[in-house]
Order: C-alpha cells, then sequence, then structure tokens
C-alpha cells in the first residue's frame, strides 16, 4: 500500500468523499435532470457530474498531490502520480433517472481504501484494505459475508466483450444454477457490497480490466477485505487484464458459479 500524507487516514477521506457525493445525488432525486449523451445509449446526469464535483473537492482539498480519475470528468492531476483515485460518482445512472433508488457512490484509492455509499440505503462499506465494515448512523460493524440467502446478482448490461464463450443469460439458464440460486438483477456495482455484508451470496459480470475501473475498483476492495473468493471467469486471480468477476460469499458458492460457467 502506497503511503499517505499526514492529516486525515485515506479511509477517512475515501468515506467523506463518497458521503458528499451521496448528499448531492440524494438531493437531486426525483428532478428533472438535464443528461450528457455519452453515446451508445449511455448518458450522464446532472447528478453524475454535481456528485462528481462534490466527491473531488474533498479528495483534492485533503491530498492534492494525488491524482483523481472521474467517471464524468477524467484524469485530473499527474498522469505519473503514484496515488491515483477512481471514482463513480453514480453507478446506475439509468436506475438514478427512472427513479430507482438502487445506486451506488463509488471512491477507491489505487491499492489502499475505498468507500462506496448506498444514498438511499444510509450505509457507508468501507475498508482501509485489510478489513471491512459498514458505517449507518455513526456506528460500524464488521462486514460478515454469507451465502444464506442463495441470492446471486448477475449483471445484464452490456457490453458483453467475452461473448460467445460466456453469456450472463446462459448461467440463468442453467440447470444448476436454478436449482440451487435465486437471480437478481440490479444494474449497479451496489451489489458487490451486498456479497461482502451478506445481503447475496454471489455477484456474476462480464466485461475486462474491473480491477482499474472506476465502477468496479470500490467494491473489488470491499470484497477482499471481507475474504470474499473473488477471480476472473475462468477462476483465475484478478488482474488488469482478466475477463470478467465472480465474486462470491464463500468458495463453495464460488466454485459451483465457475462450474456452471465453465460448462
Amino acid at each position: 500500500m502506497i503511503s499517505s500524507p499526514a492529516g486525515p487516514d485515506d479511509v477517512d477521506v475515501a468515506i467523506a468523499a463518497a458521503r458528499a457525493g451521496a448528499e448531492v445525488v440524494r438531493e437531486m432525486y426525483g428532478r428533472r435532470l438535464t443528461r450528457v449523451d455519452k453515446g451508445a445509449g449511455d448518458f450522464a446526469t446532472a447528478a453524475d457530474l454535481a456528485a462528481e464535483k462534490a466527491i473531488l473537492d474533498v479528495i483534492q482539498a485533503a491530498r492534492p498531490g494525488d491524482t483523481v480519475i472521474g467517471e464524468e470528468g477524467g484524469r485530473r492531476g499527474a498522469e505519473q502520480a503514484p496515488r491515483r483515485w477512481l471514482v463513480d460518482p453514480l453507478c446506475g445512472t439509468l436506475n438514478y433517472a427512472v427513479g430507482t433508488m438502487l445506486v451506488a457512490v463509488n471512491v477507491a484509492l489505487r491499492d489502499g481504501a475505498a468507500a462506496v455509499a448506498d444514498p438511499f440505503g444510509g450505509e457507508i462499506f468501507h475498508t482501509d484494505g485489510e478489513t471491512a465494515w459498514s458505517r449507518r448512523d455513526g456506528t460500524d460493524t464488521r462486514l460478515a459475508p454469507t451465502s444464506a440467502t442463495r441470492l446471486v446478482d448477475v449483471n445484464l448490461d452490456p457490453p458483453f466483450p467475452n461473448a460467445p464463450r460466456f453469456r450472463a443469460v446462459d448461467l440463468l439458464g442453467h440447470p444448476d444454477f436454478a436449482a440451487r440460486f435465486r437471480p437478481r438483477v440490479v444494474s449497479t456495482t451496489l451489489a458487490l457490497t451486498w456479497v461482502a455484508s451478506g445481503k447475496r451470496a454471489a455477484y456474476v459480470t462480464d466485461g475486462s480490466a474491473l480491477t482499474t475501473s472506476v465502477h468496479f475498483a470500490a467494491g473489488i476492495t470491499l470484497c477482499r477485505a471481507a475474504a470474499c473468493p473473488i477471480t476472473d471467469l475462468d477462476g483465475a486471480p484478478l488482474g488488469e487484464q482478466s475477463r470478467g468477476l465472480i465474486a462470491a460469499a464463500d468458495e463453495e458458492t464460488h466454485e459451483l458459479l465457475l462450474s456452471m460457467i465453465r460448462t
């Protein structure tokens, strides 16, 4: 882990930044918001932009020498800075735009602390990279993964870079999946925090370079700190060239899903 400058701990900075973004998301919810077309059916809203600004204000005030990469604004700071923050100010923009309160605010320091805020659930999931916690009303509770729910979130959002080798819909149609699990589709990386906290048995997504993605970095860090088995779709350790992701509450669940994907 890269050492932090003097001042508040990195995890405190991550929590404060995620909280600032969540406050904006809550405050702007329900308004008619300007949309910014990003192509291929993707868009940002005025809430995405305002939340990212609030997050950046916190990070840049506490860590002025660090680089920040935001989903909406790109890189701010030196390209070669050793400390790099990854910010997704509103993961689940389409949910948010149509009035569905399933979104996340993701803030992660590469190889360090991370925080994910659930703006409407009132929780902030956070980690220093070693242990993982949920904060509600100022009280921290250690995250305890469990597969007892048997609920598995599967990301069905495009793109699908690993098709036809892997298609999420094929996993949902696997007979062993129906016998052991119940599918859920929430279209936000808030689902990764649910695996870490015992609200989901697992989460499966296609994709590439997820460890360096502003969408996934914070949730991956939380799952690792909560000791969740987490690999790519081949069962290999996650890296910058990995394809997809399986995060599970325990080894048995992870192996079951991996075997279904392989067949």
